[in-house]
């Protein structure tokens, strides 16, 4: 996860939010993009050529998955786990 990170940093990550849009849309990291999990392998397209890019989820599963098939196709990108912590460190830059 994104702890080795420091807070300000955090501003230049593209970050994705891999929940659903229901969930998404109940809250999530202001800039961020929602591609819902089920979808990040037909959206791939969509990150390929994107630096620093940061994953989170409700609890940090969905975005570990999500990293970990990225990562095997070539693309660059680290789990920062659930949402709400993202968005914290974020907001306390």
């Amino acid at each position: 996860m994104i702890d080795s990170f420091t807070k300000m940093t955090m501003k230049k990550y593209y970050i994705v939010d891999v929940r659903t849009p229901q969930e998404f849309m109940s809250g999530h990291v202001a800039g961020s993009i929602n591609i819902p999990i089920n979808e990040i392998e037909a959206r791939i397209h969509e990150l390929e050529n994107k630096k620093d890019l940061v994953l989170c989820c409700a609890s940090g599963a969905r975005s570990e998955q999500v990293t970990r098939y990225l990562k095997s196709k070539g693309i660059a990108c680290e789990n920062g786990g659930p949402w709400m912590r993202v968005n914290l460190l974020i907001n306390n830059n």
